[in-house]
């Protein structure tokens, strides 16, 4: 498995491997009561923080990836700490900023970008947030960088007696999908009836019959039973499908180092809590491990899925004005974007 990056960047942080040099941040930040409000008597000690510090830089020497500093892009200054460790069977999420970087989305942020690279690069275990009911703030990150709460409750090693239990956060996790069931088809076909009706661009118009859209899915089904398409289904920790994708070969064996998105959705009842980016990191990981290079997609105009996509690699190389009949009067470009699976610059051969 090719490693992680080191470091990566979102709209406003860059998210990096930390170095000796970042000690005495990582001091200041785990030692500042005003961060453990929640559970002041775990609040860092010189000895803690130490031993802390120490487990960081030793992870990322095992296992190439790991907690990250957060710097604003603009400044350079420290803000945070977030990503994944390990944990016992599962990537545990981490995030704790200063109390002057909170209440402006930050750790949202970062904790999506953290959720999307392992899900894309890391091992194939469930990322899990452990967090105390009280600690609101908390709480609400993980729901926003994609987790769900499973209902499930852990006591912490350092709880006291009189301490409640911590709640179980989990991310939704891609599954490979070569054959449809009859189960998950009917999934699939409600799934895309309400991307459809809440104006969605995967094919259809608003109010769509059904009978149209499982002759779609019928069409890419002959193309998964040919082996050259394959889906990715994201599920809840319940089992709850949330979003779904193809990759689709071209039969042309000039191309069979491509693949083709088909049909990007998400439920649009769980918009706003970066499940696109969660669904999109596990659809690479797939795309990878069919041995795709190069990924291309197609998008509609004023949609705003562009934004996405740029957001995880993608870039315009074609554009078609007004390709898209929406409505009477309503035109859109049709426009082409593609990324390479290693997330590696596209290197254009540069003749006629």
């Amino acid at each position: 498995m090719p490693a992680p990056p080191f470091e990566t960047t979102t709209r406003r942080l860059v998210l990096r491997r930390p170095t000796e040099a970042d000690r005495d941040f990582h001091a200041r930040v785990h030692s500042d009561p005003r961060l453990y409000t929640h559970a002041p008597h775990v609040v860092g000690t010189p000895e803690t923080n130490a031993a802390f510090f120490a487990r960081i830089l030793a992870h990322w020497e095992e296992h190439g990836f790991g907690y990250w500093v957060a710097e604003d892009r603009e400044s350079g200054m420290p803000l945070g700490w977030v990503g994944v460790q390990r944990g016992d069977a599962y990537l545990n999420l981490y995030y704790r900023f200063v109390v002057e970087a909170q209440g402006r989305g930050l750790a949202r942020e970062a904790g999506r970008a953290a959720v999307g690279m392992a899900t894309e690069w890391g091992p194939q275990l469930p990322v899990r947030a452990l967090v105390k009911g009280h600690n609101t703030a908390s709480v609400r990150t993980a729901l926003a960088s994609g987790l769900a709460d499973t209902g499930r409750e852990v006591v912490l090693a350092d709880d006291r007696a009189d301490e409640p239990s911590s709640l179980v956060f989990e991310a939704p996790q891609l599954e490979r999908v070569d054959l449809l069931d009859a189960g998950t088809r009917e999934e699939l076909l409600d799934l895309w009836q309400r991307v459809n009706d809440a104006g969605g661009a995967v094919g259809f118009l608003p109010g769509a019959p059904r009978e149209d859209v499982a002759a779609a899915a019928a069409r890419h089904e002959e193309q998964m039973a040919a082996g050259n398409a394959v889906a990715g289904a994201l599920r809840d920790p319940d089992g709850t499908l949330l979003g779904w994708g193809w990759w689709v070969r071209s039969e042309n064996p000039l191309l069979h180092h491509g693949r083709w998105l088909y049909r990007l959705m998400v439920d649009p009842e769980r918009q706003g809590r970066g499940l696109g980016l969660v669904l999109l990191a596990g659809l690479h990981r797939l795309a990878r491990q069919e041995g795709a290079e190069v990924l291309v997609l197609s998008v509609r105009s004023g949609s705003g899925a562009s934004r996405l996509y740029r957001q995880v690699g993608y870039v315009e190389v074609g554009r078609i004005p007004g390709a898209i009949r929406v409505g009477e009067g309503d035109d859109r470009d049709d426009i082409t974007m593609a990324r390479r699976v290693d997330g590696g610059a596209l290197v254009a051969h540069g003749g006629d």
